[in-house]
């Protein structure tokens, strides 16, 4: 634990060898990542947290003000204190706070050590308005939300049951522990800032250009069409970047398919730190093309670290 003088901030570490800062996503604290952690079985100095408002980290936001740029003041004081060069890695929203503060560490006179940047299908939705083709998967999100707030503002304590089952589809919810859906459950209104700060946070594939450090971007072949579509605009506007479906996975892969996760996670950290990368043959490929929502198949492996050969994005929103 972090003490820290605006409230405590989680910090768990584990294992020896190149640092790994792993942030989860919402509803969830850094013992979620403990399946992956097993994965990579301590090859790695895994250091796990957890986004405000959840586990032991104090929320610092008000319903006033949701920005984001909290969220990175927290993950950016879990980096300093590892005090080594980090990989970053994020799920869910956490995907999207690591992406937010890698772009901050980009206008520092001295940056902070970030080695390289994964992301587990981030709610990078602001994406998906920028051409007129995405623009209804940007609704799916908006549908989707007002619906989940109307029912927890009429009193419904279970209306997160609606974001989950977005994400992990129908039934998904339903599947749950009964203490792993009652966190959920407890957790709704911290959940609803989170959304706040997703809504606020105005990503744009210009921005995702300008990250110069080694990324991966994963979602999951069975996720929700609209999340497959953000993280594939996200990876093709990476510059130095791979990409992968995980087949099999939705969105809570972290969890189902932990052992998938933990070998791209390694191969590439690994293939960053100049050593020999992990086999990557039970990771499904990305291809050199696009379905147009998101799916890829065929073609670019995990061990070729760079931009995928074809961007799934369409024309008019192509730089």
């Amino acid at each position: 634990m972090i003490s820290d003088a605006l409230g405590n901030i989680d910090y768990d570490e584990s294992g020896s060898g190149p640092t790994v800062v792993l942030v989860p996503g919402s509803c969830s604290t850094g013992a979620a990542w403990r399946p992956v952690i097993a994965g990579l079985g301590g090859r790695f100095r895994c250091i796990s947290t957890s986004l405000l408002g959840y586990g032991g980290t104090h929320e610092r936001r008000d319903g006033g003000d949701c920005s984001i740029s909290h969220e990175v003041e927290v993950l950016e004081r879990v980096v300093r204190t590892a005090a080594s060069p980090v990989h970053l890695v994020g799920h869910s929203f956490g995907g999207l706070v690591a992406i937010a503060l890698v772009l901050k560490n980009l206008t520092r006179a001295r940056r902070l050590p970030l080695a390289s940047l994964t992301v587990l299908e981030a709610p990078a939705l602001t994406l998906l308005r920028e051409a007129e083709q995405d623009r209804h998967h940007y609704r799916s999100f908006q549908d989707m939300t007002e619906r989940y707030f109307a029912a927890f503002a009429g009193g419904d304590a279970g209306a997160i049951q609606v974001m989950i089952d977005f994400y992990g589809g129908p039934g998904t919810f339903a599947s749950w522990p009964p203490r792993v859906r009652a966190y959920a459950m407890e957790t709704t209104a911290i959940n609803i800032r989170d959304w706040a700060s997703a809504f606020g946070f105005g990503l744009s594939s210009a921005m995702v250009r300008s990250i110069d450090i080694p990324s991966l971007v994963a979602w999951g072949a069975c996720s929700h069409p609209a999340a497959r579509r953000a993280n594939g605009i996200v990876g093709a506007s990476l510059r130095a970047s791979s990409s992968v479906e995980i087949a099999g996975a939705a969105h809570f892969m972290i969890s189902t398919h932990a052992g998938e996760v933990a070998r791209c996670i390694a191969n590439h950290v690994l293939q960053v730190e100049g050593a020999n990368g992990v086999s990557a043959d039970v990771v499904k490929p990305v291809a050199a093309g696009s379905d147009g929502e998101g799916g890829m198949a065929g073609g670019l492996s995990l061990a070729e670290h760079r931009r995928p050969v074809s961007d799934p994005r369409p024309p008019n929103a192509r730089r």
